[in-house]
């Protein structure tokens, strides 16, 4: 019972640690890279910040070198004041996507409308943060990469199949090992069970033969 009680214990603050990792932390996943004529389309873009408990402030720039192109132009600014479309190509087509109601961006998605196959190409987003220090300021610069490809109709990538069967591996990986579990503690409160019943008996036992023993005994007195 003792063994089962610490499993489950055990089992129930990994399961709290994950959850606090997975809603508290910020993770940088990766854009995709697959966009579909007509549809809409997000581009990732995230910088986790390194000292989570230091006070910080960013702003963010996207940039667009289209495919075939050398240059790069400026098409989005997002900073304290707001969004600003910085290209007329992307006027009226691109939403915000990323941290809301806070300076320290971490975040710094955008959303495209209406995607063309004039979108694709490279683009580029640049944090520029400031953390703010007891004494002093701390200025970086943070950039990351997307390759846009638009296509006509949706296809599933290599990394996406991947991706769905490593899912899948995890979740019955995760049912085996519950099953496991399961076993084990059963057998271990089965067994528990048993040794108690055999020392309830052989308690029992020995009582009514301490008990027969001593019937004989007067019996003998009394003759």
């Amino acid at each position: 019972m003792a063994a089962a009680a610490a499993h489950l214990l055990l089992l129930s603050l990994l399961c709290s640690l994950f959850v606090y990792q997975c809603h508290g932390a910020c993770a940088e996943v990766d854009s995709d890279t697959e966009a579909v004529a007509g549809k809409g389309f997000k581009l990732g873009c995230i910088s986790c910040k390194r000292r989570s408990e230091v006070d910080g402030a960013a702003t963010v720039e996207w940039y667009f070198r289209p495919k075939g192109e050398a240059d790069f132009v400026h098409i989005y600014t997002y900073n304290e004041d707001g969004p600003t479309i910085e290209h007329d190509h992307f006027v009226d087509r691109v939403d915000w996507n990323g941290s809301k109601r806070s300076n320290d961006i971490q975040d710094a998605s955008i959303y495209l409308l209406n995607v063309t196959f004039n979108d694709s190409g490279t683009y580029q987003c640049f944090f520029n943060r400031i953390l703010f220090y007891s004494f002093y300021e701390y200025n970086t610069v943070v950039s990351k990469v997307v390759h846009l490809t638009v296509v006509a109709k949706a296809t599933r990538g290599t990394a996406s199949i991947v991706s769905e069967v490593m899912m899948y591996v995890s979740i019955i990986g995760l049912q085996v090992w519950l099953l496991i579990e399961m076993i084990y503690c059963y057998r271990k409160i089965a067994a528990a069970g048993e040794e108690a019943l055999r020392e309830a008996a052989n308690a029992e036992y020995l009582a009514i033969a301490s008990e027969s023993k001593d019937n004989c005994a007067g019996v003998q007195v009394g003759e």
